[in-house]
């Protein structure tokens, strides 16, 4: 059995953490395994409001003892802290649990409008790889004013924290490769402007004499931004800095139909975390019409993290599985999110999904890959 802390925050995020609570036990049932133990715990903008604590120390105990964390979303635009900056433990906890790589996996799913004209765009297929402990957020809460005429925020890049991302990128492009990817890491800096960029790539370039069997190429951020939008077919696996994966990852779930459609994982040496990449939305919650794609997506992520991590057969094939029954019930038309012109309430997709779990068989056809 797998201990799974549960923060389902603010918003839609309790919406779409009970359809994802319900999507893995039906995938996990249908794979005969494994057993997930969910516990919920507070943290969030309301968990801030009513006690004045975002993140409270019993969640945090509970996040470091658990198999694996599942986020809904934090934050509310009228609570904020005292300097006017958003509520957002999950950052907190990137840190506190060093969750460094952030992965974005970018796909879209058959069934669905493709946000872009270029049919060769029906071949997206990549994961953007954000180092999320040290960048230009490194100092967040931190800022320097001085006499209300200059602020200042630092970027810190670090070897350490530049090769362990870059190691992480490049044994998912080796994992990736062995499933007939090209086996590509594109860094994405701004090294022709800032010596910390600089650092950067030189680091980078030194980890790729380590991966021979991977190409290894870099691109501007601002260049790179373009080629996402005329060519995102080409790219493999992206690996940046913190502040510029923030952007790009927006970016690049754009590309496949929008925030309700981006998965995230942030996964560390020891730790893990599973949520959507989209924030609480406080504009449909309650209302029926939160998209929970994004949500199962990264549920699915959870369980082949556990799988991996533990050798676990099981926990690998209802990731599969679940996978494999999102795609299929967009395909096969069972259900169509408001966000793609249809009337697909987050229980009619949590449905469809569960249906389509009914009929797949142990192949888990039409599961996405990465």
């Amino acid at each position: 059995m797998y201990n799974i802390a549960v923060l389902a925050g603010d918003g839609i995020g309790v919406e779409v953490m009970a359809a994802a609570k319900e999507a893995l036990n039906a995938a996990c049932r249908r794979a005969g395994g494994p057993r997930l133990a969910f516990s919920d715990y507070p943290a969030g903008a309301l968990a801030y409001q009513q006690t004045g604590t975002a993140l409270p120390d019993e969640t945090i105990r509970a996040c470091e003892q658990a198999d694996a964390i599942l986020l809904g979303a934090m934050g509310l635009p009228h609570i904020r802290y005292r300097d006017g900056t958003e509520i957002s433990p999950q950052l907190d906890l990137r840190e506190h649990l060093e969750l460094y790589a952030g992965v974005r996996p970018i796909q879209p799913l058959k069934g669905l409008a493709s946000r872009l004209a270029d049919p060769r765009a029906a071949n997206i297929d990549f994961v953007l790889v954000r180092e999320q402990t040290e960048g230009l957020f490194f100092e967040r809460r931190k800022t320097q004013i001085e006499d209300d005429a200059e602020a200042r925020d630092a970027m810190v890049i670090t070897r350490k924290g530049s090769e362990r991302v870059f190691d992480f990128a490049f044994r998912l492009a080796q994992r990736r490769k062995a499933r007939g990817r090209r086996g590509r890491v594109t860094c994405v800096d701004k090294a022709n402007v800032l010596g910390s960029m600089a650092f950067f790539r030189r680091i980078f370039e030194e980890r790729a004499r380590h991966f021979e069997d991977i190409t290894a190429d870099s691109a501007y951020v601002d260049a790179m931004a373009l080629n996402l939008v005329m060519k995102p077919w080409d790219y493999d696996v992206l690996v940046t800095e913190n502040l510029f994966g923030d952007i790009l990852s927006d970016l690049s779930a754009g590309l496949v139909g929008g925030m309700g459609m981006a998965p995230s994982g942030d996964i560390g040496d020891k730790h893990a975390l599973f949520q959507p990449a989209h924030g609480s939305a406080p504009d449909i919650a309650g209302t029926g019409r939160a998209n929970p794609t994004a949500m199962l997506l990264s549920a699915a992520m959870m369980l082949e993290w556990l799988g991996d991590r533990h050798g676990d057969a099981a926990a690998r094939s209802a990731a599969a599985l679940l996978h494999g029954a999102i795609g299929r019930a967009f395909a096969e038309g069972r259900a169509l999110p408001y966000e793609f012109g249809g009337t697909s309430s987050t229980a009619d997709i949590t449905r469809a999904v569960i249906a389509s779990l009914a009929t797949d068989d142990a192949t888990a056809a039409g599961a996405r890959k990465g």
